[in-house]
């Protein structure tokens, strides 16, 4: 259970965000700065920072790495100063390169859920295929391009040439993308980032209505978070691309580790909460804006089936 005192973790959706919201202030200095490698840190300094104050007993499932390769938020980290234990996935910032760069897409990114909750996904390939909540149940990983598309269009009451499919630009989806745009498929080409795409999928006036290929698992689950929430259809499967990569696996997941994976498997539970600040503009809304004495950002929260768009003006110290 992840009640407490009759709370669920879906209650603290406003404590989670503040969470992703201290990690974009901290980013701010260094966006478009061209150094991709100190944004990442700043966020993940200012994300760690902010999780210290978090009344909640959060476990880090999805972090930075290891704790030998990640001296903050890494895989097993305790954080939070007690309360509803919990699992904790982190991309502190989705789009290191679009922040050095100021391109749209980035953003801060946090989704928990109740405590064995969450698939502890390695850093590897997964994968995806995403759509709203009409294609909930309806499309699986392992059936061809063409009969996704054919289902969500019908779920959609559109044709498949009124469909938007969000696709990661790499070589690896070449053929999905021809295929796509065979089908009349309107296909749009991401250069980074495919967690909010995923969660666009979900929301009205989201823009995408579809999202395939393969990607980051640990980004996967963010994602499936999110869908989950809102009733949407996510299935994945884990691509190992290597001899060390499949070992792996097996040790943590067996000898079925490339199964097919439903929601379900990467999220078991309804009461889950994810949690973004926009960096640069993204599906969470304009990047931060500062004005006189602080900056405003624009935030996305989701729990318990509900979106919360949050626009808020913080404080901030000049200099």
């Amino acid at each position: 259970m992840s009640e407490a005192n009759g709370r669920m973790l879906q209650d603290y959706w406003a404590d989670l965000l503040l969470v992703a919201e201290e990690a974009a202030l901290a980013v701010l200095p260094h966006i478009g700065r061209g150094d991709k490698e100190a944004a990442d840190q700043a966020a993940v300094d200012g994300m760690h920072h902010a999780f210290r104050g978090l009344p909640l007993s959060a476990r880090v499932v999805i972090g930075e790495g290891e704790m030998d390769e990640a001296p903050m938020l890494f895989i097993g980290e305790e954080l939070g100063r007690g309360g509803i234990k919990c699992d904790i996935a982190v991309d502190p910032l989705e789009g290191t390169g679009l922040t050095a760069y100021a391109q749209d897409g980035a953003m801060t990114v946090l989704s928990a859920g109740p405590a064995d909750s969450l698939l502890h996904a390695p850093d590897i390939y997964m994968e995806k295929i995403c759509a709203g909540p009409a294609a909930a149940g309806r499309l699986h990983i392992d059936v061809p391009l063409s009969e996704n598309v054919k289902v969500l269009a019908a779920a959609l009451h559109k044709k498949p040439g009124q469909l938007v499919a969000g696709v990661l630009d790499r070589p690896r989806h070449a053929s999905a993308i021809a295929e796509l745009r065979t089908l009349g498929v309107a296909v749009r080409l991401l250069s980074a980032g495919d967690v909010g795409p995923a969660v666009a999928t979900c929301l009205p006036g989201g823009g995408v209505d579809l999202v395939v290929g393969t990607g980051g698992a640990p980004e996967g689950v963010l994602a499936a978070c999110a869908v989950r929430a809102l009733g949407g259809a996510f299935c994945g499967r884990l691509r190992p691309e290597s001899d060390q990569e499949r070992t792996r696996l097996k040790e943590m997941f067996g000898e079925d580790a490339e199964r097919p994976l439903q929601l379900e498997d990467i999220v078991r539970s309804d009461d889950v909460v994810f949690a973004a600040t926009s960096v640069t503009d993204s599906v969470c809304g304009p990047a931060p804006q500062r004005q006189d004495g602080g900056v405003w950002l624009s935030s996305l929260a989701i729990a318990g089936g509900k979106v919360r768009r949050v626009r808020r003006f913080v404080a901030i110290a000049e200099g």
